[in-house]
């Protein structure tokens, strides 16, 4: 596989995974309630998730997370970071 390929390997499984129906943009959002909103209703509407919907959501959100890594500026980490704790909000959650 061609190396640029290889480093663009996790935009397409966003994009195109069977786990979730995800809106397009859904991590651009600008804030964390929205965020956690979208992913809550393509969750909850979803036809191709495997788990439950609230399991769906936040390894959906982990995995961008995670995928993203250094490429995320310390202001959009902490957005995607308050986003979990807007999920578990969301689905009932909370700690």
């Amino acid at each position: 596989m061609p190396e640029h390929e290889t480093r663009k390997w996790s935009h397409h499984v966003t994009e195109s995974s069977d786990s979730l129906d995800l809106e397009k943009g859904v991590f651009k959002k600008g804030s964390a309630k929205e965020i956690a909103a979208s992913l809550k209703q393509s969750a909850e509407h979803s036809k191709q998730r495997k788990a439950r919907p609230f399991q769906s959501a936040m390894s959906m959100l982990n995995f961008y997370i995670n995928r993203a890594g250094d490429q995320l500026s310390k202001s959009r980490r902490a957005t995607l970071e308050k986003a979990k704790k807007e999920l578990r909000k969301d689905f009932g959650r909370e700690p």
